[in-house]
């Protein structure tokens, strides 16, 4: 099942609050753990709100950290793992 509208964009809002600015949506494909934005406790707050969003199960250990860089790479892993 696709994500949703609502869910996408509580997802997108989810990664502006773990990066601490909105302006991270402004540019989708900049390299979040690259600005300093998405360290190791920060991606794990992501995966556990992306749980509580989309209700999916995403143990940190089956993740690698290259697929989550920008937000529309979090996105895109979200959408890829709604449709498994």
């Amino acid at each position: 099942m696709p994500i949703t509208v609502s869910q996408r964009e509580a997802v997108r809002q989810l990664i502006a609050h773990t990066c601490g600015s909105a302006a991270v949506l402004d540019e989708p494909d900049a390299d979040l753990t690259e600005a300093g934005l998405l360290d190791s406790l920060a991606l794990v707050e992501l995966l556990v709100g992306i749980s509580e969003i989309v209700g999916l199960d995403i143990p940190p250990t089956d993740v690698d950290r290259s697929e989550l860089a920008t937000v529309n790479l979090i996105l895109a892993f979200v959408d890829d793992r709604m449709d498994q």
